[in-house]
């Protein structure tokens, strides 16, 4: 007789039970799966009453996630151009609403991937100056909560200082690119409006803005949507989304927020979002087809200005109804990943990284091109040494 049939019933019944309810937990965790991390993310601590973590000094190189090795002087050969780059979200949640700039996890994950990947085409065409701040998490993008938009506000306060103490100390009067991705983007879009208005000096210098996997309302301040790749001072925004996949479409303008004048965020509420083909250099409904396409990267784990290996010709992409639908990547390397939190990060990985390249150095010389003059040949691409983070920059 064996073990099990020598065992008395009630033990027999006892071990089903637990089987169905390991089943049934199992099946529960499966489906709310999503909810169960949601709520793993969420602070819990009222914003009113929350404590952020201290702000970064961006008088000190630690300060800054990317900064040039002589930031206060321009060495020869260096590109005539400066960007400034406003980071993606790297931060999950579930302590604080506004990430200390030292916490382990999303330093990483900056330094690892999204600056590799979406500050690294600037490195060869710019001084590249990107600050670290007291990101919101990405719990706050996933609720419409106050607590989450006061977040969200908070974190500009500390790209607004940067961004001041950047001019101050080391802009010398150099054209300037403003740069932000998802996050960042949105943060970028408030500073353009808010920084750099029609009255403003450093207006006459501004190359343009990119703003990545962003998505802004038509009629923002600041600079209009670019309509060709000879325009300077103007914006190349985009979000993007796998053609069509319309409720996927929906859900992304759904959650979207943009800012008021007052700097409030509030909800598209019907309005259209811009979308600027960064393949083709201007907003239209043009599709660009994958021969136009310069190339995407996948640098994830490079180090700090190392130029990845483009791939050319890997999707189309067309704006439809304010959002940029891209085709399935050719290379797996350029697809997303599948991962519930990671699918609402910045991807790991630049699907436009020469496209965007090419745009940038194509404003700077269109900033300096007299008006009744031809277009020029870009520019060719010069290195830019970074400085690791130290102590006080002089």
């Amino acid at each position: 007789m064996s073990s099990a049939q020598r065992r008395p019933p009630r033990f027999r019944t006892l071990a089903v039970a637990l089987g169905l309810l390991i089943g049934v937990l199992a099946g529960a965790a499966l489906v709310w799966r999503e909810d169960i991390q949601r709520t793993l993310l969420d602070p819990r601590t009222p914003y009113q009453v929350y404590l952020p973590p201290p702000a970064p000094d961006y008088a000190r190189a630690q300060a800054w996630a990317l900064l040039p090795a002589q930031p206060d002087r321009a060495a020869s050969g260096e590109p005539a151009m400066d960007v400034f780059f406003v980071h993606p979200t790297t931060y999950d949640g579930g302590r604080h609403w506004n990430a200390p700039v030292d916490d382990p996890g999303a330093r990483r994950l900056l330094e690892q991937v999204m600056l590799p990947n979406y500050a690294g085409p600037y490195q060869q065409v710019a001084r590249v100056f990107a600050p670290r701040y007291r990101q919101a998490s990405l719990y706050t993008r996933l609720t419409l909560r106050d607590d989450a938009r006061s977040a969200r506000a908070f974190a500009y306060e500390d790209v607004r200082r940067a961004f001041r103490a950047y001019l101050a100390r080391w802009n010398g009067g150099r054209p300037l690119l403003l740069v932000g991705v998802e996050q960042g983007g949105e943060l970028t879009a408030r500073l353009l409006a808010e920084e750099i208005g029609a009255g403003s000096a450093l207006r006459a210098r501004l190359v343009g803005a990119h703003l990545i996997e962003t998505v802004l309302p038509e009629g923002m301040e600041g600079a209009p949507p670019c309509s060709s790749r000879e325009q300077a001072r103007c914006m190349v925004a985009y979000a993007t989304v796998r053609g069509g996949d319309d409720e996927a479409a929906r859900r992304r303008l759904d959650r979207a927020l943009t800012w008021t004048p007052g700097g409030d965020l509030e909800p598209l509420a019907g309005r259209r979002a811009v979308c600027v083909n960064p393949v083709l250099g201007r907003a239209t409904g043009d599709l660009a087809a994958a021969g136009a396409h310069l190339g995407g990267a996948n640098a994830t784990g490079l180090e700090c200005g190392a130029r990845p290996g483009f791939m050319p010709r890997q999707a189309t992409a067309q704006c439809v109804s304010g959002l940029l639908q891209v085709s399935r990547p050719v290379s797996p390397s350029l697809r997303p990943v599948q991962g519930w939190i990671e699918r609402r990060r910045a991807p790991p990985f630049n699907l436009f990284y020469a496209d965007l390249e090419a745009d940038a150095r194509a404003r700077l010389e269109a900033l300096h091109r007299p008006a009744e003059a031809e277009p020029a040949s870009p520019p060719a691409l010069a290195s830019v040494s970074q400085a690791p983070a130290g102590d006080a920059v002089d």
